[in-house]
Parts: C-alpha cells; structure tokens; sequence
C-alpha cells in the first residue's frame, strides 16, 4: 500500500478536543482519545492541535513515546487519514517570547567564560541561572522534603582523610577497569533523563564528552536522543552501559535488552528503586501552575490520571511495580550482558544480589528523587562491605561482585572517598547535567578537566599513587552513620541549593 501523505490544511481542521490531531517529525497522529489520559494534560496537546508539535515534543519525551504510548490504530500511517504530512503545507505555530524569556536569553548571553568555571558547584550555580524554569525544576528536584537529595551530598563529609606522607607521587595513576573495562577514571556518566530539556543535543553531548575522555557512559531508557542515535554517535571501542526502567510488557523489554546486547552494549544496569515516582514537588509545582486547577481537580475526582506530578510523570507511566526477585533468572535467561541492579539500599539486598549470581549493585537512592529520609549510597556502601563482605568472605573492591555508589558528588575527593570504602566507581549525573544545559559538549568537556586536576592533586596530597593504594585505613569513617554530627557547612552546594516554596495565593486580577 503507498505511503499515505496528508495536506498540513487538512490536520489543521482537526484542531478541537472532538478532533485532534497533531504532527511530531513530520507524521500525523490523532490523539483525541488519549487528550485526557495524556500525563501531561489536555492543554498542552490542544495548543497544538492541528499543527506541529515536535519542538514542545522532543524535550520531554523518549523518541518512542508515540508508538509505545498510543494505540497502534492511532498511530499507523495505513490507516485511514494518517500518514505523513506534506511539509510545506504545514501551519506554523507562533510562539510569542515572553519578557520572562527574553531576560532568561540576556543571562544566556551573559555567562562567563568556561575559564571562570573553576569546579561543578559553578556550572549548577550558572545552569540554574540560564535554564528554562521547567527544565531546572526537573532536573533540580528530589522527594517531599528533599533531605535525602541533600543528604547525599553531606554525607561525604562525614568522612575525613588519613594522609600517608613521604611517598613519591611523581606519578599518580587514577584508572581503573569497570565490570572488566578500562576507564581513565574511577567513574561513570549515570543515567539520566529527558537530556533535551537542558540542551538541543541532550544525551549526545554526554556520549561525545565520555569518547574524549575515555570513561563510560551509561544510556538512560528515558533519554531524549533515540537509544541507536546515542549508540551511532560512539567511537569505536567506546564502551556504553545501558540503564533499564522495566516494562509492564515484558516482551518490550526483552526486545530491547536483546537489541542493545546486538548493538554491543557491555552492562545492563536494572532500576528497581523505582516502582512509584516519588513526590518531587518542585517539578510538581511548576506542572500545577501550567494546568488549569479546576481541570486537574475534576480529573482527580473522575479517577483520571494525575497529571501533578510534572515530567518526570510523563515519561514513567509503563514502568513495572509489580518486578520482584523472581524475575532476575528471567533477566540472566534472555541476555549474556552483566547484570547490576541499581537502587540498592541495604545489605541484606546486596548479599541477595551476590547470591543471585548478578554482577553487581549500584547503592543509590535515586539521586534523592524517591524516597525521601533513605541513607546516603556512601552510607550504605560501608555497611554492605562489612556485612556482605564478612558473610561472603569478600573483599572489596571485587572484580567478581562490584559496588558502585551515586548521589551527591560534586568533587574528585568524594569519588576517591567512596573508592577507600571498597566501590569499584562511582557514578556522576546531575552535574553534567548542568555543564551542557549552560555550556553544551564544551561544558562537559570542561567539567571532566577539572575532576581530571583534582583527581591529581588529591591522589598526591592523600599519598596514593594508583587506587589501589587508596585503602579503608586512609579514611576515618566513623561518623558516617552519624546523621547528626555537625560538620563544616559546603557553601558552594548550599548557596545553589534552591529551597523549596510554599503553595502561594494566585495572582488577583484587577477588574479595572
């Protein structure tokens, strides 16, 4: 059957809640039916009914979302009156520039060189200045009261080093293999998502950073950029690792794991900390005031979807709660690729995973974004090797069951702590993050530099010469589990950290 190509006037008649159709990439797709199930609410499809919708689209959605999304019949350009739209024909949609904006692109245009970045702390300072408000609610949010987020990072301070002297550290040597591959640094690019929001090339200035650099970059399921662009845009010999939010339809699942396996990816990284969203209320916040109230309201009481919950809602309605230990042997029976899961919080989780045959853990609690009051990954990191190690006879390091750690790390120093505590790597997301939405592939580039200089700099002032001589007698840890020692306050951190706002009165229009 020929490809059916549709008039841009034509799908500008369906521009109603009746008839709805809207255009992404160039296809046709009536979404009438899906407008109140949409996590992002009716109002947004509707702004751009009968037009083309992929720029508000592409930022906040996974490529797929569409196709996974949608009814087939909704989606199929056989069917009838959809297809591909013929370009030229298209209505174009104005977007006004509002003061707000045009105050936001004057900061853009006034961010100081990247010479002036001197640390990560900078590069959050600038990108909260320069990013779209939504777009750092987003990314900046955590759970309810956001202690865990903050925790994350302070917990790194509970741990003071024990300094060897005396050693020549002409040469420091900071590499290290991860699950078997080499990487120049004892860290990773976590996964993180919707890469868009923050850049036009989202997800691909991380992979093109980590090339450069020689260390690994894990491929987030809800990346902005397609998952086989990500994988194009490497070098040869790059090694990429794969994050998966498992689907409620297993065989989506299956078909991706096995696609990614063919498409030469070395880890697969299972998230299971995730089987609800937590309450990130700053992103909340900002999806409530785009909405109408009393439409959110109404939907609420009709049992509909809650669409309060921001982004992060948008793209998670597949993941699956029901995931359970019963479903690893599944795992191990369609791929041959390592499997870690991420999102352990306790040892006892460790020791099931060691015992499960699995590869190994990543001790996260989301970046702060779940659970709120859950401990620190560098909290839990010491606690699993000493029981797990103890119950196992294990050491760590262990290249055969390996512990990575994510959450607050904002220096070199806090990566080289979690390594004298026995984690094979570390994992680094929110602050490249902000290096590319302010400074794009440059700023990522820039921000690897400076952990490189600082990895240098501590590895000869602690007395190390490689990792492996970064041992847990260099550290005095004893205060880690101490959730109320004062310690030296980070005023970097806490003058980038946005407190969060109470619900506030709407603005009074005047009658006169």
């Amino acid at each position: 059957m020929s490809k059916v190509m549709i008039s841009g006037k034509e799908v500008a008649t369906h521009n109603t809640r009746e008839s709805c159709w809207i255009i992404v990439h160039g296809k046709v797709y009536d979404v009438t039916d899906f407008l109140d199930d949409h996590p992002g609410g009716s109002r947004i499809i509707l702004k751009y009914a009968g037009k083309d919708a992929t720029a508000e689209y592409d930022p906040i959605h996974p490529p797929d979302a569409i196709t996974t999304h949608l009814p087939p019949e909704k989606h199929n350009p056989r069917a009838f009156s959809l297809g591909s739209v013929d370009p030229g024909t298209v209505q174009k949609v104005e977007v006004e520039v509002t003061d707000a904006e045009k105050q936001r692109l004057e900061r853009v245009a006034n961010r100081p060189s990247l010479s002036e970045i001197l640390n990560l702390h900078d590069f959050e300072a600038i990108a909260r200045m320069v990013m779209p408000e939504k777009a750092w609610a987003y990314y900046s949010s955590a759970a309810e009261d956001e202690i865990t987020n903050r925790e994350n990072h302070v917990a790194y301070h509970r741990i003071w080093w024990r300094p060897r002297i005396l050693r020549d550290v002409t040469h420091v040597d900071w590499s290290t293999k991860i699950l078997g591959h080499a990487s120049k640094m004892p860290l990773y690019i976590t996964a993180t998502a919707l890469g868009k929001l923050g850049h036009p090339d989202g997800e691909l200035n991380l992979t093109k950073a980590a090339a450069k650099h020689g260390i690994i970059q894990m491929i987030p399921t809800l990346a902005s950029c397609a998952f086989d662009e990500l994988v194009d845009a490497a070098q040869p010999g790059q090694v990429q690792f794969l994050q998966l939010y498992v689907n409620q339809d297993r065989e989506i699942t299956k078909k991706f794991v096995q696609h990614a396996e063919k498409r030469g990816i070395k880890a697969l990284f299972i998230t299971v900390d995730a089987p609800q969203l937590g309450r990130r209320e700053k992103d909340m916040r900002q999806k409530f005031e785009a909405e109408d109230p009393a439409e959110v309201t109404a939907n609420k009481q009709e049992g509909k979807v809650d669409r309060m919950q921001g982004a992060a809602r948008a793209i998670s309605s597949f993941i699956d709660p029901s995931l359970d230990w019963k479903d690893i042997p599944w795992f191990q029976s369609i791929t041959k690729m390592p499997l870690i899961l991420k999102g352990v919080q306790c040892w006892e989780d460790a020791l099931q995973a060691y015992d499960a045959g699995l590869a190994g853990v990543v001790l996260s609690n989301h970046g702060g974004r779940q659970l709120d009051f859950s401990r620190s990954g560098v909290e839990v990191l010491a606690e699993v090797v000493r029981e797990v190690g103890a119950r196992r006879s294990l050491s760590f390091p262990n290249d055969k069951f390996q512990l990575f750690v994510d959450g607050g790390v904002r220096r070199a120093n806090d990566v080289l702590k979690a390594v004298a505590l026995g984690a094979t790597a570390v994992g680094v997301g929110r602050p490249f993050l902000y290096a590319f939405s302010s400074y794009g592939f440059e700023g990522v580039d820039h921000a690897l530099n400076i952990l490189t200089d600082e990895f240098e700099m501590n590895m000869r002032l602690i007395g190390a010469r490689s990792l492996k001589e970064i041992v847990p007698e260099m550290v005095d840890a004893s205060s880690l589990k101490s959730h109320i020692v004062p310690v030296p306050g980070d005023r970097l951190f806490d003058s980038n950290y946005e407190s969060m706002q109470h619900a506030r009165l709407r603005e009074v229009k005047s009658k006169f």
